[in-house]
């Protein structure tokens, strides 16, 4: 089963690295990785994408727990939570494709963000979803680069990720 997990650490040199071991270390797989500071300088905010059974799950929140520069671990799967990914797709939009393109990014509700003779990057945010579903309704000539940022969570309501 698919997991969001979220975490605060001391915001210093090779952190992220020692999260990073840990997984591979017990041959464990990281689907997605973003991390940057939080509004505490001092602290930042790692977000994991990962997939394992419960008991795989609940190894990786008491190992990630153990590390000296991890202040507090939250599964957000295990609760109600707010998930979004950036998606940036340069495509291929010469003057036939234009219309049909523009129409698409209006059913997706994405931004072109930069525009040349030949080509657009578009800007997509949502779920991992509906940045696949982006890519499944557009033709796959079109398509000269992809770049995914990976997920990015939050909890509803009360359910705060804090010291």
């Amino acid at each position: 089963m698919r997991h969001i997990i979220s975490l605060l650490m001391e915001n210093e040199a090779g952190a992220l690295s020692r999260v990073a071991g840990l997984f591979s270390a017990r041959g464990y797989n990281i689907e997605s990785l973003t991390v940057a500071p939080t509004e505490d300088p001092t602290l930042s905010r790692m977000t994991i994408v990962t997939s394992g059974s419960d008991a795989v799950i609940e190894q990786i929140n008491k190992q990630l727990n153990k590390l000296v520069d991890v202040v507090t671990v939250l599964d957000l799967s295990d609760g109600e939570h707010l998930e979004r990914e950036l998606m940036l797709v340069k495509v291929c939009a010469k003057r036939a494709d234009r219309d049909e393109l523009t129409r698409l990014m209006d059913d997706f509700h994405g931004r072109i963000i930069d525009v040349s003779d030949n080509t657009y990057v578009v800007e997509l945010t949502g779920s991992g979803e509906k940045l696949d579903g982006f890519l499944a309704a557009i033709d796959h000539s079109l398509i000269l680069e992809t770049v995914r940022t990976g997920a990015s969570g939050i909890g509803c309501g009360e359910r705060i990720l804090r010291l």
